[in-house]
């Protein structure tokens, strides 16, 4: 939250999370046990498409992801609005 409010964006707001591999545009939430600086987003659901962001390797062994860790670009989302 102390980071967000830096970037100008609250809970509630449409920000834009950009990597090398791919950017999304989520609704901001807020939770104090994520640290400052740090963005947290959970890859089992459809709507946050974590995984379009980060590493898409899997253990060879158990086939299951890989911890995902990435360096994210974060800023504001434009405003867009519904056509009449």
């Amino acid at each position: 939250m102390k980071s967000e409010a830096r970037r100008d964006s609250k809970p509630g707001d449409f920000v834009r999370r950009e990597t090398r591999r791919g950017a999304v545009e989520v609704r901001v939430g807020s939770d104090r046990d994520v640290p400052e600086n740090m963005v947290f987003m959970p890859f089992c659901y459809a709507e946050a498409a974590a995984n379009l962001l980060t590493n898409p390797a899997l253990d060879p062994f158990g086939k299951i992801p890989e911890f995902k860790f990435c360096a994210v670009r974060a800023e504001r989302a434009e405003v867009r609005t519904a056509a009449e």
